[in-house]
């Protein structure tokens, strides 16, 4: 692994938020002055097939990153804000219901957040 995808890493797994790949480029910018958009990108590339990190793609909006610790998320349909939500893992209830092996499950629950309800009640 290079040293811009272990710093990469660093910033994904060190994170309280889902960066777009633009986040992550400006934050190794401060250790890399001489890093490339596309270094970013091809980073993100292989940290992902490698299974290191997560992408995370909600149509109309930037992919962001997140780290690979088991967890869902809740995306708010107005405003597109990511929140983790930790559920009960269940790859045991969907293996039952199909015969080939899962390795993982992405699932993202779609909601209006408080802040996008209050702007409707407003209006």
């Amino acid at each position: 692994m290079t040293k811009n995808a272990e710093y990469i890493l660093e910033i994904i797994n060190h994170s309280n938020q889902h960066l777009t790949a633009e986040q992550i480029f400006m934050s190794l910018k401060e250790r890399n002055k001489t890093v490339s958009f596309a270094t970013v990108y091809n980073n993100l590339a292989y940290l992902y097939q490698q299974g290191l990190i997560r992408k995370l793609s909600v149509e109309g909006y930037p992919d962001r990153y997140d780290n690979s610790k088991r967890h869902e998320h809740l995306i708010c349909k107005r405003c597109g804000r990511l929140s983790d939500i930790l559920l009960e893992d269940l790859t045991e209830y969907f293996q039952k219901q199909i015969d080939n092996p899962i390795f993982s499950y992405d699932l993202k629950i779609y909601y209006i957040c408080n802040e996008c309800r209050e702007k409707e009640t407003k209006i």
